[in-house]
């Protein structure tokens, strides 16, 4: 089964597919071959958006995500002349994204959640602060995700395949395993193309599928978010979420809590401290945003798939309201299950948003 589809191809024995660009696009690859470089970028182009997300499912941070796809793009500038064109431009460059982000994960590590550190604080931790020698998970902006399957063989939607429980999950998962994962059940290349691109059998490729896929389903227990988002409706959604992010400005406790689950989580990367459980949710609210911080403004958003809202905190409130965090919500049945707030205005140059209000 052949789903690695290129930019322009024909379908050929066996399910093989051969590599026919366009007239335009044969002759940028020619002009790319030379040393054109803007015939290059108008090839890789319309591939940028989904190579860049391909690289923060690896790597689980949009920074990295950056530094990653520019250096394969780069990579992929230099060995141009090694694209033959029996395969497609896409799948190879695919390849040197991979490889690209295989080599950064060795360098730099798994990315962590608060949950993976250790068990969560049933009161709120007053004296609490970030630790910076940890790589954390970072959020990532939906601006141009689009909806839907990759292909019709794909088990992945497009969002639900940047959901943060997803790609938490995959930190879980060695290089070789992320990688087959990732090709196979959210791009749709066929074991063979996997195999060829990591330099491997594809005996190697399913092994390494199979173990990934029972980690991630261990790590992920309840449906994916595009499930409840679409039961829910937007206009549902988009209500659940404002009423938080009012609850929290105007500091009304009781009105917070009724929004949550029972055994609502909430994590605030870099603080290693997180909290389980209504109860301890609810003193933490209390204890900490709705007490310690003076003022609070709001604009809502969206990040890896889910609803999101941008914190914008102040001294008070006439005053400038400066970038705190991106916060991400995930929401079973009509209440929030999980709250994740990155903290931090470096976050926010990635979503478009304002550093103050």
């Amino acid at each position: 089964m052949q789903v690695g589809l290129p930019l322009c191809g024909t379908i050929v024995a066996h399910g093989e597919i051969s590599f026919e660009p366009s007239a335009t696009e044969g002759a940028d690859l020619a002009r790319a071959r030379e040393g054109d470089d803007a015939a290059f970028t108008r090839l890789v182009g319309p591939l940028h958006r989904e190579l860049h997300a391909h690289c923060y499912r690896m790597l689980g941070s949009a920074h990295d995500a950056d530094d990653a796809l520019q250096d394969a793009l780069l990579r992929a500038w230099r060995g141009l002349a090694r694209f033959d064109g029996r395969g497609s431009l896409r799948s190879w460059l695919y390849t040197v994204a991979t490889r690209t982000c295989l080599d950064l994960m060795a360098s730099r590590g798994k990315r962590a959640m608060p949950a993976d550190l250790g068990p969560a604080s049933d009161r709120a931790v007053l004296d609490a602060g970030p630790l910076t020698d940890i790589a954390w998970l970072g959020p990532y902006p939906d601006q141009g995700h689009a909806d839907g399957p990759a292909t019709p063989e794909t088990r992945y939607e497009r969002r639900e395949s940047v959901e943060l429980a997803f790609v938490a999950a995959l930190q879980h998962l060695p290089g070789n395993q992320r990688a087959a994962l990732l090709l196979f059940d959210v791009l749709g290349f066929s074991a063979a193309e996997i195999a060829a691109m990591m330099d491997t059998s594809t005996t190697s490729v399913n092994s390494a599928l199979a173990r990934a896929r029972k980690l991630v389903a261990e790590r992920i227990s309840s449906p994916a978010q595009q499930q409840t988002l679409r039961k829910l409706g937007d206009a549902h959604v988009r209500k659940l979420v404002a009423g938080f992010a009012a609850a929290l400005e105007r500091g009304d406790a009781d009105a917070l809590v009724t929004l949550l689950t029972e055994d609502v989580t909430w994590s605030m990367p870099p603080l290693a401290r997180w909290y389980r459980g209504v109860e301890a949710v609810g003193d933490f609210a209390r204890q900490v945003p709705m007490t310690r911080c003076p003022s609070w403004r709001t604009l809502p958003t969206s990040a890896n798939g889910q609803p999101a809202v941008a914190f914008y905190l102040g001294t008070d409130p006439t005053g400038p309201h400066l970038a705190w965090s991106i916060t991400v919500f995930a929401l079973r049945g009509e209440h929030i299950a999980e709250i994740v707030s990155f903290l931090g205005p470096d976050h926010f140059p990635s979503f478009a948003l304002p550093a103050s209000l």
